[in-house]
């Protein structure tokens, strides 16, 4: 067999598994995977280190935010204390700039939230191959080291428990993925806040936003938690729901 025959059929293999509808797991194991995600997202150790994954979905809004809007994306850059940057080029106002600076904070809510959709339709595997394409499109803009190795490692993950795990083990990992989404997605509005108290948020995204448009910074942030918490609690429901 050709190498091209041997790389078509792995691919027909994720495509297969991808748009297989799979059981959704036990109730007894979406609410453990559930507070697993709570205990990750509230206990400041497993945080530091889980938060980078909301950081590349942060970033990630920016990016697609950037490009919808019109907007030439010059790169992504993550750094090791959580924080990110993704620069684009453009008019420094208007609307592409104001949907860009938006999307950030609330970015991994809206992925959460489209990750319960496919749960709730079913396509649990599906949704862990879809996060690993969209990884893989990521990793073009990523330019720096740590961001390079915090996207590969975190994709590799994905691949080997979407290949090697059995179904009901790569179901528990999506359903998990989709909650600390969907919950690790408040956390950083209520620190950036808190930043703000502080003095310390003036190049926060609220704070480009309220140099932007008529709205303060705090109205901003208010906003943030609004869709943030929204994304939560829907998503929650679509999870808990019976599938289709």
């Amino acid at each position: 067999m050709s190498f091209f025959e041997n790389v078509g059929d792995v691919v027909s293999q994720i495509w297969d598994a991808a748009t297989t509808p799979v059981d959704a797991p036990a109730p007894s194991v979406v609410l453990v995977c559930a507070a697993v995600a709570a205990a990750v997202v509230l206990v400041r150790p497993t945080w530091h280190v889980a938060r980078h994954l909301i950081t590349i979905a942060h970033e990630g809004g920016h990016a697609v935010a950037a490009l919808l809007s019109g907007r030439q994306l010059s790169g992504i850059r993550l750094h090791s204390d959580t924080s990110g940057l993704t620069v684009s080029k453009g008019r420094p106002r208007g609307l592409g700039m104001i949907v860009t600076a938006f999307m950030g904070y609330v970015a991994p809510g809206l992925v959460g939230l489209g990750a319960a959709a496919l749960l709730h339709a079913g396509y649990a595997v599906g949704l862990l191959w879809l996060l690993v394409l969209l990884l893989a499109l990521l990793l073009l803009q990523i330019r720096n080291w740590f961001g390079l190795w915090s996207v590969l490692v975190s994709g590799t993950a994905l691949v080997l428990v979407s290949w090697f795990l059995d179904g009901p083990a790569q179901s528990a990992v999506a359903y998990a993925v989709t909650w600390f989404l969907l919950l690790g997605a408040v956390r950083p509005v209520l620190e950036l806040q808190a930043q703000r108290r502080r003095g310390r948020g003036s190049r926060s995204d609220a704070d480009v936003l309220a140099r932007l448009t008529p709205l303060p910074g705090i109205v901003w942030v208010g906003i943030f938690l609004v869709v943030t918490v929204g994304a939560a609690v829907l998503g929650g429901s679509w999870i808990w729901a019976p599938v289709d």
